[in-house]
C-alpha cells in the first residue's frame, strides 16, 4: 500500500520531471517521463509485451490501438516504446498528417518514411537519430569479429576482410524487395570508413545516409551523389519494403527486432477523395498480411486511430471490406469482456479508483517539480473528481487529459496565489459556463439537470490506493 506521504518520497530527475509536467499541462503526450504517471493500462501492456517476445523469435505483429482522444492513446505508445527500448528492440515512431501519408503521390507516402528514419531509436539513443550509430556500432563489432580471428586492425588485408565479412552478413538481404540495392549501399558506407581521404569519406557517408533515409528525388540525383549506380531509390510506392528490410538487418546487428508506431491515423479518415483514402488502406491491408503472415520477421507495427477512423463504414478502415472483415469483433465478443489477443485494442475508460490515483501521483511529482508544499488534502482530491464525474456524461467519456489539464491549472493557481483556497478555486471552475459551450453541451446539462444524478463510485480514500 502506498500512502501520499511515500509518494512524496518518489524523486523523478529535475530535467525529466519539468518537461512532463509541462506536457501535461499543455494535454501533450510527454516524450520522457511516461512511467512516472502510468495508471491503470496493466493489460493492456502485458498485451503488447508479450508482441514484443514473439517479435524477438522472429515473428511479426500489428495492433491497433482504438480510443478517443485524450483517452491516452499516444501516452500508452510512448510507454511501450520506452519498454521496448529497455528491452533492446529499434524503436521509430510517426504521426500522419496530410504531409504524411501510408500511400500517396506527391512524396507524402515516403514522407512518413523519413519521419520514421529521423525518429529511429536504440537503448543509447533513446530520442531518436540513431541511424549513423547503429552503423557505426555494427562496424565496431565487425571490426572486433576479424580481430577475434587474428586479423589485426593495422594488418595489410584487414580492409578486404571487413569488406567480405560485409557481404556476407548482407548477403541474406538480397533475396528482399530492394535488398541488393540497400546491401550495396550500407557496404559503400562501411568502406568510406577505411577511405584514407577524410573529406571523401564523410561526402560517401553522407550521401550513403541520404539515400537510406529516403531523401533522393530521382536515382540520377543519387547516382550523383553516391559514385555508383542503383536501381532503385525510396519513394512513395516501395518505402514499406525498405522498413521490412530495415527489421531484417537490426536483427542481423544483434538487437531483437523493429517496432514501428504511426499515431493519428484518423487523418487517413480525412482524407476526402476517395480513391487516394481507399489507396491507404490497402497499404494497411499490406502490412496487416505481411506481419500475420510472417512474410515481416522482426516487425511490429502500432496504428493508433480514434474509434471513427476504424468503425465508420462510410469513411473509416470498416468501408474497405477487406480490413473489415479482419478487424471486426468476433459475434462471441460480448460487452464486459476483454479480449486483448486480437489486432484491435479499444482503450477503456479508466476507473475511478485510478483516475484517483492519477491526481495523487500528479500532486505528488508537481510538489517535487516546483518544491512547494501541496495545499491539497486527500478529501479535497476525492471531492475533485467527484466534481468531474458528475458532468453529463463523464461516468463514461471523462478522459485522462482533460481531468489532468483541469487539475495542472488548480495546483498552479493555488502554487502562485497563497492566499487563495482549494475551494474558491475548484468552485469557480465548475459553476462558471465558458463561453465556448456549444448548444448540444448545453441541452445534455440541462437534461442531466433533469435526470437523477448517478451516485460517484469514488467511496475510498487516495491511501488505500495501491500503486
Amino acid at each position: 500500500m502506498a500512502t501520499l506521504e511515500q509518494e512524496n518520497t518518489q524523486r523523478v530527475p529535475k530535467r525529466i520531471l519539468t518537461s512532463l509536467l509541462a506536457s501535461v499541462s499543455a494535454g501533450v503526450v510527454p516524450r520522457a517521463g511516461a512511467p512516472y504517471i502510468a495508471i491503470g493500462r496493466k493489460d493492456e501492456i502485458g498485451a503488447f509485451l508479450s508482441d514484443l517476445e514473439a517479435v524477438s523469435e522472429g515473428g511479426g505483429g500489428m495492433r491497433f490501438l482504438i480510443g478517443r482522444y485524450g483517452s491516452g492513446k499516444s501516452f500508452l505508445m510512448q510507454l511501450i516504446r520506452g519498454y521496448a527500448l529497455e528491452r533492446d528492440f529499434i524503436t521509430a515512431d510517426a504521426d500522419l498528417s496530410p504531409e504524411r501519408r501510408l500511400y500517396g503521390s506527391g512524396g507524402s507516402g515516403v514522407a512518413t518514411y523519413r519521419e520514421l528514419m529521423k525518429n529511429l531509436a536504440s537503448k543509447t539513443s533513446p530520442d531518436g537519430g540513431a541511424l549513423p550509430k547503429l552503423l557505426a556500432r555494427w562496424l565496431s563489432a565487425l571490426q572486433s569479429e576479424l580481430s577475434g580471428k587474428g586479423i589485426a586492425p593495422d594488418a595489410p588485408n584487414f580492409s578486404a576482410n571487413l569488406r567480405s565479412l560485409v557481404f556476407e552478413k548482407l548477403r541474406e538481404m538480397e533475396f528482399f524487395v530492394g535488398g541488393f540495392d540497400f546491401s550495396k549501399v550500407i557496404t559503400a558506407y562501411f568502406e568510406a570508413w577505411s577511405d584514407s581521404d577524410e573529406w571523401a569519406a564523410e561526402q560517401k557517408k553522407s550521401a550513403c545516409l541520404r539515400w537510406l533515409r529516403g531523401e533522393f528525388a530521382n536515382k540520377t540525383e543519387a547516382r550523383a551523389a553516391l559514385g555508383f549506380t542503383v536501381s532503385v531509390i525510396i519513394d512513395d510506392e516501395n518505402w514499406y519494403d525498405f522498413l521490412k528490410l530495415w527489421a531484417a538487418l537490426v536483427r542481423l546487428m544483434g538487437y531483437r527486432g523493429l517496432v514501428v508506431f504511426i499515431d493519428e491515423c484518423v487523418n487517413l479518415y480525412k482524407i476526402v477523395h476517395r480513391v487516394s483514402r481507399e489507396n491507404n488502406y490497402e497499404k494497411i491491408l499490406s502490412m496487416f498480411n505481411d506481419t500475420l503472415q510472417g512474410r515481416a520477421p522482426g516487425l511490429e507495427l502500432v496504428l493508433g486511430g480514434t474509434p471513427q477512423f476504424l468503425e465508420d463504414t462510410r469513411r473509416g478502415l470498416f468501408s474497405y471490406e477487406a480490413l473489415r472483415s479482419r478487424l471486426c469483433d468476433s459475434r462471441f465478443s460480448l460487452e464486459g469482456y476483454k479480449n486483448l489477443i486480437g489486432p484491435v485494442i479499444r482503450l477503456r475508460r479508466l476507473s475511478d479508483d485510478e483516475l484517483l490515483a492519477l491526481i495523487v501521483r500528479i500532486t505528488s511529482l508537481h510538489a517535487q517539480c516546483y518544491d512547494w508544499e501541496a495545499r491539497v488534502t486527500s478529501e479535497q482530491m476525492t471531492e475533485f473528481l467527484k466534481l468531474c464525474l458528475s458532468r453529463a456524461g463523464a461516468d463514461s467519456m471523462i478522459t485522462p487529459r482533460e481531468m489532468l489539464r483541469d487539475y495542472m491549472t488548480v495546483l498552479h493557481i493555488l502554487m502562485q496565489n497563497p492566499e487563495a483556497r482549494f475551494e474558491d478555486v475548484v468552485g469557480s471552475a465548475v459553476t462558471l459556463k465558458t463561453d465556448k459551450q456549444t448548444e448540444e453541451e448545453e441541452e445534455i446539462a440541462q437534461l442531466a439537470e433533469q435526470t437523477p444524478t448517478k451516485p460517484s463510485s469514488v467511496n475510498f480514500r487516495p491511501e488505500d490506493i495501491d500503486f
